[in-house]
């Protein structure tokens, strides 16, 4: 996709996905872009707001913050998610590390909008996740945290000795978890074709999407701090031998954890709300 033309813009660097137009009032005489990149690696993505003065300064603001799912007072965005995430991750051993993966917070997010989508399936190609034994997926949609998991996709889908299923983590329930089912299966399919690997649209629907009664938010806030603790807890608790016989494992239930200990997670990683 080419560039606009626009008087006295400076050339771009490693930013060659897509971008929007987001005209200021015309009094200010400004002009507003956002647009998603790659870093020196090729591998990772930033947006970026960048504003050009009509004197044509241009002016560029890096930040990881996407200001439309992020808005809502005291909930957590995509900057202090990743920050606090990171934290997490480094507190785990290599050897407990290495049956698991993630992908960025926002890449679902970017994934539904289809000036971004093949950009960020590039992305998530290159990190082979079908190579370990779950895969993280926080996503941010509708103002709201919750956080997939896939399981044993290291694994033929019709093996017999593993269940290779989805799970769908979400502290408010009541918004309704169920209706991002066609959208993540769709990512689904779509993840297997950009890594070339061969799968059916009927094999990818006999996956079992399930979503466990987990433990709940008390307030409209926390959703993000709750994916957080989620994944901490995961990560302790998750076997070797990921089954659904019987059952979810038996960690994944209403009672999962205590209000206060959820309370302490915040408190010991400075997310209080």
């Amino acid at each position: 996709m080419k560039m606009p033309e626009v008087p006295s813009f400076p050339p771009f660097q490693n930013f060659d996905a897509g971008f929007h137009l987001l005209p200021e009032m015309a009094k200010r005489k400004q002009l507003e872009i956002q647009f998603i990149g790659e870093d020196e690696e090729g591998t990772s993505c930033t947006v970026t707001h960048s504003t050009v003065s009509a004197s044509g300064r241009f002016l560029r603001n890096k930040r990881r913050v996407n200001a439309r799912n992020t808005r809502q007072q005291g909930m957590l965005n995509s900057k202090q998610f990743s920050d606090c995430f990171e934290k997490i991750w480094k507190i785990f051993p290599d050897n407990q590390r290495a049956s698991f993966t993630y992908l960025d917070c926002l890449w679902f997010s970017w994934y539904m909008d289809e000036l971004f989508k093949e950009k960020v399936l590039v992305w998530i190609s290159r990190k082979h996740i079908f190579t370990k034994k779950y895969v993280f997926v926080p996503i941010l949609h509708w103002r709201h945290w919750n956080l997939l998991i896939f399981c044993n996709f290291d694994k033929p889908l019709q093996s017999k000795t593993q269940t290779t299923c989805m799970l769908l983590l979400d502290s408010m329930q009541k918004s309704g978890p169920r209706r991002l089912e066609p959208t993540i299966r769709k990512f689904l399919l779509d993840v297997y074709e950009a890594e070339k690997r061969p799968v059916t649209k009927q094999a990818i629907s006999k996956i079992p999407l399930l979503i466990p009664k987990v433990p709940q938010q008390r307030n409209g806030e926390d959703c993000g701090r709750f994916v957080l603790y989620f994944i901490s807890l995961f990560m302790e608790s998750a076997p070797k031998n990921f089954s659904t016989t019987g059952g979810y494992p038996y960690f994944m239930k209403e009672d999962w954890f205590a209000p206060q200990d959820f309370d302490c997670f915040c408190k010991s990683f400075k997310l209080c709300s």
